[in-house]
């Protein structure tokens, strides 16, 4: 069908509700926004499904929600595992509560087992819920960082994971053969319930999950030496994490914990924040005017599904507090469990690190010094994951970290997914660490500086939506593979690694190997002097992002040369 045809069996069918078809035809004459909204199914990627909430096929409402989990069933039939069931959890925003109803009710209707949870949770604990009810996947209802207009669904497979290849590309084909409506399945919430086939979860799955996060800890008494004095203040970002947050660190002894008020409870519009989002210095406001007022010595806060975590830490010197990036902090906190981990012989045997490509390279300065391997995975938490279902498998490395640059990491094999529960605990401890010892968090980032390397990165965004913003970044790829960069800030371009095709191109010698890692529309420039640029189309939202690494001599050189990298690299964007 055309996207006028698919407009008007969506207007004139029966199967869709009556508020579907007032919210179409109050757009009827709008033809752009019609065409934007049926020009293409919404696309279940490899992570499942994001987009902006409304009536439509390439929107997140109720029938697209129900029609991914149609196929999603039908692939889990054909595997032969309904009976061990799926486990579901949501986050605040508009519509997850019911998306996941949906998702759990049209699950029943296919005979398979669905284990919803009472209420709104983190991402990271449908992780390890998945593993710890045996079920054969799973499904979190969130958009993450998304502006609110935004919602999603992704999907987990038996080892806690977001689904990898050649899975991916299985349920992918399932959701997509899914192309009447009136085949998707559903039933009444009371007789799936009565069926057995629908049972909501909630107090038992938290307890054991916060049992699982304490077994990070590995200075306890620290935490006990320095809590009177500690001074943390949280926000959840009107999310998912306040609950979990403050268990975990009541738990552990941390007395002096502000939320900040504004962004204590779930809000579905976000009304604080434009962005939800944990690397946004503008979402911290709240957080810095409350920490100036209790003098706090950290500011935490989680994004909505609380699987990222933001950080500001004082800065005794200006009196200001400092942001830390994702790679900052998620070195801060390997280079303290390593370090610790060593010194007090808790270290497992082979223990391995795993990063994402486009995360700082100051991870292999720092696994090299305590000989802990490395190993690189595309962008993606979920090739972390993956590894550590590998270690296991395979009996190879025991896993102790992983992180990406994008505010996400896992210490411990609980989860499988990037958590922030933890992520918050860890840095916690690295703080109470710092009390003791008479400096700040940021004291500390500068003593890692100093040992391991002044490393900085930056990230450009370029965000190009609908029909014609789609074709713009294949555009852009393309033109940067057919003419790839030579140069940049008078860095020459070492290597060209293309991840579409798997060949990494030494620009010296022209000689051509492979790279080792799983197709993906990503390029990746070595540069001279331990810098690198990287571009990559968002694989959920309509963007295109380019990434960038260097090595300074000081702060101040590393921002230079940062800056210089930058600038060179946007010039270099293909003009389409």
């Amino acid at each position: 069908m055309s996207y006028k045809e698919m407009f008007e069996f969506w207007l004139n069918d029966d199967y869709f509700d009556q508020a579907t078809k007032d919210e179409l035809l109050a757009i009827r004459n709008n033809e752009e926004e019609v065409e934007d909204r049926f020009y293409k199914d919404l696309e279940f990627g490899t992570g499942g499904l994001r987009g902006v909430i409304g009536a439509g096929t390439n929107r997140m409402n109720f029938y697209t929600v129900r029609k991914a989990t149609q196929g999603l069933a039908n692939y889990i039939l054909k595997q032969g595992s309904g009976d061990k069931g799926v486990a579901i959890a949501y986050d605040s925003r508009r519509f997850s509560p019911e998306f996941a109803k949906e998702a759990a009710l049209c699950l029943c209707a296919n005979g398979i087992k669905a284990y919803l949870f009472d209420a709104l949770r983190p991402t990271p604990e449908l992780s390890f819920a998945v593993r710890q009810l045996g079920c054969t996947a799973g499904i979190v209802v969130t958009a993450s960082h998304n502006p609110p207009e935004y919602n999603g669904y992704k999907v987990y497979w038996e080892d806690g994971a977001q689904v990898t290849s050649p899975k991916d590309v299985e349920i992918i084909a399932e959701v997509n053969a899914v192309t009447d409506y009136h085949t998707v399945k559903t039933m009444e919430e009371e007789k799936a319930k009565a069926d057995g086939l629908l049972t909501i979860i909630g107090k038992e799955i938290d307890d054991a999950y916060m049992v699982e996060l304490k077994k990070q800890i590995v200075h306890q008494d620290i935490i006990n030496e320095v809590s009177d004095e500690l001074k943390i203040v949280y926000s959840p970002f009107n999310g998912t994490g306040l609950v979990p947050v403050k268990r975990i660190l009541s738990e552990l002894g941390f007395k002096n914990v502000y939320v900040v008020p504004e962004q204590e409870m779930p809000d579905p519009n976000f009304t604080t924040l434009a962005y939800p989002n944990p690397e946004d210095p503008a979402a911290f406001t709240l957080a810095i005017k409350l920490a100036k007022e209790v003098g706090a010595d950290i500011i935490l806060a989680t994004d909505p599904d609380a699987d990222r975590l933001g950080v500001y830490a004082l800065d005794t010197k200006s009196g200001e507090y400092v942001p830390f990036t994702g790679n900052m902090s998620g070195m801060l906190i390997a280079e303290y469990l390593l370090r610790e981990k060593k010194a007090n012989g808790t270290m497992p045997e082979n223990p391995a690190l795993v990063k994402t490509i486009v995360t700082t390279n100051m991870s292999d300065v720092i696994t090299k010094a305590y000989d802990v391997k490395q190993i690189e995975v595309l962008t993606g938490f979920k090739y972390i994951g993956e590894q550590i279902k590998w270690f296991e498998e395979n009996n190879t490395f025991n896993y102790v970290f992983g992180l990406e640059e994008s505010y996400g990491c896992l210490a411990g094999t609980h989860a499988r997914d990037k958590d922030a529960i933890v992520a918050v605990m860890c840095l916690c401890e690295v703080a109470a660490y710092c009390k003791k010892n008479g400096i700040t968090l940021w004291d500390q980032m500068i003593k890692v500086y100093e040992e391991y390397g002044y490393f900085k990165e930056g990230l450009h965004t370029i965000t190009m939506k609908g029909v014609t913003g789609a074709q713009a970044i294949k555009d852009i790829m393309a033109a940067l593979r057919e003419n790839p960069m030579k140069e940049l800030a008078g860095l020459k371009v070492l290597k060209v690694r293309d991840y579409d095709v798997n060949v990494v191109t030494d620009m010296t010698t022209g000689e051509k190997t492979e790279t080792g890692l799983p197709k993906s529309n990503v390029l990746y420039f070595d540069l001279e002097n331990d810098s690198w640029c990287c571009a990559r189309p968002s694989g959920t939202e309509p963007k295109i992002k380019f990434y960038m690494g260097i090595k300074g001599e000081s702060l101040a050189d590393a921002d230079a040369k940062l800056e210089a990298l930058k600038n060179a690299l946007i010039a270099a964007i293909p003009e389409v």
